[in-house]
């Protein structure tokens, strides 16, 4: 394994030699040892020569304002934003901010759980003082909740309609009827139900 007939000796393909190249080995000159056929111009200059001003021109650029003509600007223009929306921005974010850093919550400002919760309270409270209880436990005033409730709401469902089917995977489906309930309120005849499928 180890003796000298079993490996495949290396040889190296025989050519003759060739000179080196012409560039092998050159070197870029020093700046001294170039010729000197014209004076070199300075690198900076406090005026603006002719060859400054030359170097400078932009044919292409002087057409293209050209025949962009002259700019018309109209002196009617106002600003898009004032000083006055800028500060009502700036201090909305300054309250934003200290409101966050607080540690309670403020007031007429709830979670989206939260405001689920309390919008299934709402639904059962029987009386205005109960609705003011309510609103009181989550931080919000009664006018407030009853101006998002016009909007917003939470579905109930009527289990009593539960329909259940069972796919051929067998996975099982149920479907409900949901209707929106409005509380109530004693002596509140502008409760309504409205009937929706779920």
């Amino acid at each position: 394994m180890g003796s000298a007939p079993s490996k495949a000796a290396r040889t190296l393909p025989k050519t003759a030699a060739k000179p080196p190249p012409s560039w092998a080995g050159a070197r870029t000159p020093a700046p001294e040892d170039l010729p000197t056929r014209h004076a070199q111009r300075p690198l900076a200059s406090e005026t603006k020569d002719d060859a400054i001003m030359k170097d400078a021109q932009d044919p292409q650029l002087l057409a293209n304002l050209t025949r962009l003509g002259p700019v018309r600007v109209d002196h009617h223009m106002q600003s898009v934003r004032t000083n006055a929306q800028v500060r009502r921005r700036y201090e909305s974010r300054v309250q934003s901010e200290a409101d966050a850093a607080s540690a309670h919550a403020p007031r007429n400002r709830l979670l989206a759980a939260s405001l689920s919760d309390l919008l299934d309270q709402r639904k059962y409270a029987a009386s205005r003082k109960e609705l003011e209880k309510f609103a009181e436990q989550y931080g919000i005033e009664v006018d407030k909740l009853e101006s998002v409730a016009r909007f917003v709401s939470t579905p109930s469902v009527d289990e009593k309609t539960a329909i259940r089917t069972v796919e051929d995977n067998g996975e099982e489906n149920i479907t409900m009827v949901a209707f929106w309930k409005e509380p109530t309120i004693e002596n509140d005849p502008s409760a309504r139900i409205v009937g929706g499928k779920a």
